[in-house]
């Protein structure tokens, strides 16, 4: 299934991230996830492998296992990077052995010390605050975005992290529209004013973490899980289906995209098996007596400073 972005390309609806993916497990997961069925990747010159993931891709389409024009493929330029975005667009593309990219994103909105293309640091001050840029508006970044579609780099352009603030002000000076605006949203974070305006105004809402970032987040974030809710566990037991479905299930009834990430084999099947089932309009309610407002993504534990706040 895909959903049908505001320029005409289509996106599938459910796609796998490649965060904190131990680099040497890449080409594995990857290429079995192609066999499963998925072709939507989640990636970003910040996640440090893309490399990894360009050497599995690669030997995807030389083995004839997928074409290049079958697969969506993003990535994601880094906050030192906003001033160099068509160097460091043809850096990713580089190290993902690609002409094209599907998707590119501005990964924060929020340009810091340039620290050399693809480098992806996140320079500190004395203090240990993030090295703000001061220099390079988000309009700035977006004007330069547009240039890598005209030069046929990418096909598609979004933002990510965006608030309605920031999102209005994009909808306001671009020229091309963003596509897509990638967040953290999942029942414990459901974002509901955030993902409508969006909608409204045509720009596809993709959900990273939607599980609640579950382990991940858990060992580095000390944050909970929305996996470990009764109602969750409830609704798995009345479905017959794992907590995990049961959210990304709802995330897709939410009419947004899910990119659910997975080092388990196990788990990567049984995530993408969420097309088979539908949550009824009460159960839907149900999750969204969940909402806690509560984040569980939280950079701040690195860079010394709340950029939500």
């Amino acid at each position: 299934m895909a959903i049908t972005l505001n320029n005409g390309f289509k996106m599938p609806v459910i796609g796998l991230g490649v965060w904190r993916m131990d680099p040497k497990d890449i080409k594995g997961l990857l290429l079995h996830a192609i066999k499963i069925g998925y072709r939507h990747f989640d990636c970003a010159a910040d996640y440090k492998n893309e490399i990894e993931v360009g050497e599995a891709l690669a030997e995807a389409f030389q083995t004839g296992l997928v074409k290049r024009e079958d697969l969506f493929i993003t990535t994601k330029l880094w906050n030192s990077d906003h001033g160099h975005v068509v160097e460091a667009c043809k850096d990713s593309l580089k190290k993902l052995q690609l002409d094209y990219l599907d998707l590119y994103l501005v990964h924060f909105p929020i340009a810091t010390k340039h620290t050399g293309v693809g480098t992806t640091e996140s320079a500190l001050d004395k203090d240990g605050v993030l090295e703000i840029d001061t220099t390079i508006s988000l309009e700035t970044t977006w004007h330069s975005m547009e240039d890598l579609v005209s030069m046929g780099l990418v096909r598609s352009i979004g933002i990510s992290n965006y608030d309605i603030f920031l999102t209005r002000d994009c909808l306001a000076y671009s020229k091309v529209k963003p596509c897509v605006n990638q967040i953290e949203t999942h029942p414990y974070f459901q974002r509901e004013s955030l993902v409508k305006f969006c909608q409204k105004h045509g720009i596809c809402v993709t959900a990273h973490t939607p599980l609640g970032g579950a382990v991940a987040n858990t060992e580095w974030f000390g944050t909970k899980s929305c996996l470990d809710d009764p109602i969750l566990k409830g609704l798995a037991d009345k479905y017959k289906k794992t907590e995990a479905q049961i959210a990304l299930r709802w995330g897709l009834q939410r009419n947004t995209v899910v990119i659910p990430k997975t080092s388990n084999p196990k788990r990567l099947e049984e995530n993408f098996q969420v097309f088979n089932f539908e949550l009824s309009k009460e159960d839907m309610d149900l999750i969204k007596s969940m909402e806690k407002n509560y984040r569980t993504n939280k950079p701040a534990k690195f860079w010394g400073i709340d950029l939500f706040a």
